[in-house]
Protein backbone atom coordinates (compact mmCIF):
# COMPACT_ATOMS: atom_id res chain seq x y z
CA UNK A 1 0.00 0.00 0.00
CA UNK A 2 1.29 3.44 -0.93
CA UNK A 3 1.77 5.68 2.12
CA UNK A 4 2.91 8.85 0.34
CA UNK A 5 3.04 9.97 -3.27
CA UNK A 6 4.09 13.17 -5.03
CA UNK A 7 2.91 14.25 -8.45
CA UNK A 8 4.90 16.97 -10.19
CA UNK A 9 5.88 18.48 -6.85
CA UNK A 10 7.43 21.92 -7.22
CA UNK A 11 8.63 24.60 -4.86
CA UNK A 12 10.12 27.97 -5.61
CA UNK A 13 11.34 31.06 -3.78
CA UNK A 14 10.84 34.10 -5.95
CA UNK A 15 12.23 33.25 -9.37
CA UNK A 16 14.36 30.41 -8.03
CA UNK A 17 12.89 26.93 -8.44
CA UNK A 18 14.07 24.72 -5.57
CA UNK A 19 12.09 21.63 -6.64
CA UNK A 20 10.97 21.02 -10.20
CA UNK A 21 8.43 18.33 -11.14
CA UNK A 22 9.30 15.66 -8.54
CA UNK A 23 7.12 12.54 -8.81
CA UNK A 24 7.58 9.36 -6.76
CA UNK A 25 5.76 7.07 -4.34
CA UNK A 26 6.76 5.22 -1.18
CA UNK A 27 4.97 2.11 0.02
CA UNK A 28 4.29 1.13 3.61
CA UNK A 29 7.36 -0.59 5.05
CA UNK A 30 9.77 0.92 2.52
CA UNK A 31 12.97 2.79 3.37
CA UNK A 32 13.89 5.55 0.89
CA UNK A 33 17.17 7.49 1.13
CA UNK A 34 17.31 10.98 -0.37
CA UNK A 35 20.78 12.00 -1.56
CA UNK A 36 22.37 14.67 -3.68
CA UNK A 37 24.84 17.56 -3.57
CA UNK A 38 24.36 20.62 -1.39
CA UNK A 39 21.58 22.85 -2.65
CA UNK A 40 19.88 20.04 -4.57
CA UNK A 41 16.56 20.47 -2.71
CA UNK A 42 16.75 17.52 -0.30
CA UNK A 43 15.71 19.42 2.84
CA UNK A 44 13.01 21.30 0.95
CA UNK A 45 11.59 17.99 -0.25
CA UNK A 46 11.16 16.44 3.20
CA UNK A 47 9.83 19.73 4.59
CA UNK A 48 7.14 19.71 1.91
CA UNK A 49 6.32 16.08 2.69
CA UNK A 50 6.03 16.95 6.38
CA UNK A 51 3.94 20.05 5.60
CA UNK A 52 6.52 22.25 7.28
CA UNK A 53 6.48 24.10 3.96
CA UNK A 54 2.98 24.53 2.57
CA UNK A 55 3.10 26.58 -0.62
CA UNK A 56 4.25 23.85 -3.01
CA UNK A 57 2.81 23.21 -6.43
CA UNK A 58 1.64 19.84 -7.71
CA UNK A 59 0.18 17.19 -5.43
CA UNK A 60 1.26 15.37 -2.28
CA UNK A 61 -0.97 12.46 -1.26
CA UNK A 62 -0.72 10.84 2.18
CA UNK A 63 -2.59 7.51 2.33
CA UNK A 64 -4.37 8.57 -0.84
CA UNK A 65 -5.60 11.89 0.55
CA UNK A 66 -4.27 15.36 -0.20
CA UNK A 67 -1.73 16.38 2.43
CA UNK A 68 -3.36 19.81 2.54
CA UNK A 69 -6.65 18.36 3.82
CA UNK A 70 -5.34 16.84 7.06
CA UNK A 71 -5.87 18.52 10.39
CA UNK A 72 -2.68 18.76 12.41
CA UNK A 73 -3.69 16.09 14.90
CA UNK A 74 -4.68 13.72 12.09
CA UNK A 75 -1.37 14.38 10.38
CA UNK A 76 0.55 13.72 13.58
CA UNK A 77 -1.02 10.29 13.88
CA UNK A 78 0.38 9.34 10.48
CA UNK A 79 3.76 11.01 10.10
CA UNK A 80 6.57 12.43 12.17
CA UNK A 81 9.35 14.78 11.08
CA UNK A 82 12.83 14.97 12.60
CA UNK A 83 14.62 18.15 11.47
CA UNK A 84 18.32 18.83 11.26
CA UNK A 85 19.88 19.55 14.62
CA UNK A 86 18.70 22.86 16.05
CA UNK A 87 19.98 25.08 18.83
CA UNK A 88 16.67 26.78 19.49
CA UNK A 89 16.23 27.18 23.27
CA UNK A 90 13.39 24.85 24.29
CA UNK A 91 12.35 25.11 27.98
CA UNK A 92 11.34 21.47 28.39
CA UNK A 93 12.89 18.48 30.03
CA UNK A 94 13.76 15.55 27.81
CA UNK A 95 10.89 13.51 29.21
CA UNK A 96 8.41 16.35 28.66
CA UNK A 97 9.59 16.85 25.10
CA UNK A 98 9.40 13.16 24.20
CA UNK A 99 5.91 12.99 25.73
CA UNK A 100 4.90 15.80 23.34
CA UNK A 101 5.41 13.27 20.56
CA UNK A 102 2.36 11.46 21.92
CA UNK A 103 0.01 14.40 21.31
CA UNK A 104 -1.94 12.74 18.46
CA UNK A 105 -2.75 9.81 20.76
CA UNK A 106 -3.47 11.58 24.05
CA UNK A 107 -6.89 11.20 25.63
CA UNK A 108 -9.26 14.06 26.40
CA UNK A 109 -7.65 16.99 28.22
CA UNK A 110 -4.23 15.78 27.03
CA UNK A 111 -3.53 13.59 30.05
CA UNK A 112 -1.05 10.78 29.35
CA UNK A 113 -2.18 7.23 29.92
CA UNK A 114 -0.12 4.19 30.81
CA UNK A 115 0.26 3.42 27.09
CA UNK A 116 1.67 6.91 26.48
CA UNK A 117 4.15 6.63 29.34
CA UNK A 118 5.14 3.18 28.07
CA UNK A 119 5.77 4.52 24.56
CA UNK A 120 7.94 7.30 25.96
CA UNK A 121 9.93 4.84 28.06
CA UNK A 122 10.53 2.56 25.07
CA UNK A 123 11.65 5.53 22.95
CA UNK A 124 14.08 6.71 25.63
CA UNK A 125 15.50 3.20 25.94
CA UNK A 126 15.85 2.75 22.17
CA UNK A 127 17.81 6.00 21.86
CA UNK A 128 19.74 5.51 25.12
CA UNK A 129 18.55 8.88 26.41
CA UNK A 130 16.77 7.71 29.55
CA UNK A 131 19.53 9.08 31.78
CA UNK A 132 18.79 12.53 30.35
CA UNK A 133 15.05 12.48 31.12
CA UNK A 134 15.21 15.22 33.78
CA UNK A 135 17.64 17.47 31.87
CA UNK A 136 16.33 20.45 29.92
CA UNK A 137 17.00 20.46 26.19
CA UNK A 138 18.98 23.69 26.52
CA UNK A 139 21.62 21.87 28.58
CA UNK A 140 22.23 19.10 26.02
CA UNK A 141 24.92 18.84 23.39
CA UNK A 142 23.92 18.94 19.74
CA UNK A 143 24.26 15.17 19.44
CA UNK A 144 22.24 14.51 22.60
CA UNK A 145 19.52 16.85 21.40
CA UNK A 146 19.35 15.08 18.05
CA UNK A 147 18.86 11.72 19.78
CA UNK A 148 16.05 13.24 21.88
CA UNK A 149 14.32 14.53 18.73
CA UNK A 150 14.51 11.00 17.35
CA UNK A 151 13.07 9.64 20.61
CA UNK A 152 10.09 12.00 20.34
CA UNK A 153 9.47 10.84 16.77
CA UNK A 154 9.58 7.18 17.83
CA UNK A 155 7.18 7.83 20.71
CA UNK A 156 4.77 9.34 18.21
CA UNK A 157 4.50 5.90 16.54
CA UNK A 158 3.90 7.22 13.00
CA UNK A 159 3.27 5.22 9.84
CA UNK A 160 5.78 7.47 8.01
CA UNK A 161 8.98 8.84 9.52
CA UNK A 162 10.70 11.76 7.78
CA UNK A 163 14.25 12.63 8.81
CA UNK A 164 16.61 15.35 7.62
CA UNK A 165 20.21 14.21 8.12
CA UNK A 166 19.52 12.55 11.49
CA UNK A 167 23.21 11.79 12.13
CA UNK A 168 24.25 15.47 12.22
CA UNK A 169 26.58 16.19 15.18
CA UNK A 170 26.68 12.51 16.16
CA UNK A 171 29.91 10.61 16.73
CA UNK A 172 30.53 7.34 14.89
CA UNK A 173 28.99 5.15 17.59
CA UNK A 174 25.79 7.18 17.70
CA UNK A 175 25.63 7.38 13.91
CA UNK A 176 25.67 3.58 13.85
CA UNK A 177 23.05 3.54 16.61
CA UNK A 178 20.71 5.81 14.64
CA UNK A 179 21.08 3.63 11.54
CA UNK A 180 20.38 0.51 13.62
CA UNK A 181 17.29 2.07 15.24
CA UNK A 182 15.86 3.15 11.90
CA UNK A 183 16.42 -0.25 10.32
CA UNK A 184 14.79 -1.93 13.32
CA UNK A 185 11.76 0.38 13.30
CA UNK A 186 11.39 -0.11 9.56
CA UNK A 187 11.58 -3.90 9.70
CA UNK A 188 9.71 -4.59 12.95
CA UNK A 189 6.77 -2.19 12.71
CA UNK A 190 6.59 -1.58 8.96
CA UNK A 191 7.08 2.15 9.43
CA UNK A 192 7.95 3.77 6.12
CA UNK A 193 11.08 5.92 6.33
CA UNK A 194 12.30 8.75 4.13
CA UNK A 195 15.69 10.06 5.21
CA UNK A 196 17.98 12.72 3.82
CA UNK A 197 21.56 11.43 3.86
CA UNK A 198 24.68 13.46 3.16
CA UNK A 199 26.72 10.24 3.29
CA UNK A 200 25.85 7.99 0.34
CA UNK A 201 27.37 4.96 2.07
CA UNK A 202 24.99 5.34 5.01
CA UNK A 203 22.17 5.62 2.48
CA UNK A 204 23.24 2.44 0.72
CA UNK A 205 23.52 0.56 4.02
CA UNK A 206 20.05 1.46 5.25
CA UNK A 207 17.70 1.98 2.34
CA UNK A 208 15.76 -0.20 -0.07
CA UNK A 209 15.75 2.53 -2.69
CA UNK A 210 17.58 5.78 -3.40
CA UNK A 211 16.11 9.05 -4.63
CA UNK A 212 18.77 11.44 -5.92
CA UNK A 213 18.17 15.13 -6.55
CA UNK A 214 20.36 17.47 -8.56
CA UNK A 215 19.58 21.14 -9.08
CA UNK A 216 16.04 20.60 -7.85
CA UNK A 217 15.21 17.84 -10.33
CA UNK A 218 14.81 14.10 -9.98
CA UNK A 219 18.15 12.67 -11.08
CA UNK A 220 17.67 9.02 -10.07
CA UNK A 221 15.07 6.82 -8.41
CA UNK A 222 15.73 3.13 -7.99
CA UNK A 223 17.30 0.30 -6.04
CA UNK A 224 20.53 0.89 -4.15
CA UNK A 225 22.32 -1.64 -6.36
CA UNK A 226 21.38 0.33 -9.46
CA UNK A 227 22.59 3.55 -7.85
CA UNK A 228 26.03 1.96 -7.47
CA UNK A 229 26.43 1.42 -11.21
CA UNK A 230 29.62 3.10 -12.51
CA UNK A 231 29.13 6.69 -13.58
CA UNK A 232 25.91 7.35 -11.66
CA UNK A 233 27.31 8.84 -8.46
CA UNK A 234 30.00 10.56 -10.52
CA UNK A 235 27.38 12.38 -12.60
CA UNK A 236 25.37 13.26 -9.49
CA UNK A 237 28.23 14.80 -7.50
CA UNK A 238 30.52 15.85 -10.39
CA UNK A 239 33.46 14.02 -8.85
CA UNK A 240 35.16 10.68 -9.38
CA UNK A 241 34.59 7.71 -7.07
CA UNK A 242 36.46 4.52 -6.36
CA UNK A 243 34.38 1.45 -5.49
CA UNK A 244 35.61 -0.84 -2.76
CA UNK A 245 34.09 -4.11 -1.56
CA UNK A 246 36.84 -4.76 0.97
CA UNK A 247 34.42 -4.39 3.88
CA UNK A 248 32.63 -6.75 6.29
CA UNK A 249 29.98 -8.59 4.29
CA UNK A 250 31.50 -7.41 1.03
CA UNK A 251 29.36 -4.29 0.90
CA UNK A 252 30.39 -1.82 -1.78
CA UNK A 253 31.71 1.55 -0.59
CA UNK A 254 31.99 4.71 -2.66
CA UNK A 255 35.23 6.54 -1.95
CA UNK A 256 35.60 10.01 -3.50
CA UNK A 257 38.71 10.49 -5.53
CA UNK A 258 41.08 13.37 -4.92
CA UNK A 259 40.09 16.01 -7.52
CA UNK A 260 43.73 17.09 -7.73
Amino acid sequence: MTIIETRQLGYHIGDRRILDGISFAVRQGEYLAVVGPNGAGKTTLVRCLGRILRDWTGEVLLSGRSLRRYRQRQLGALLSYVPQATYRPLPFTVEEFVMMGRYPHLAAFGLPRASDRGAVQLALEATETGHLRHRTLATLSGGERQMVFLAAALAQAPRLLLLDEPSTFLDYRHQAQVNRILRQVNSSSGTAIITVHHDVNHAIDCAHRVLALKEGKLFFLGDTADFLEPGRAEALYDIGFCRSANTPGGRVRLLPEDPA
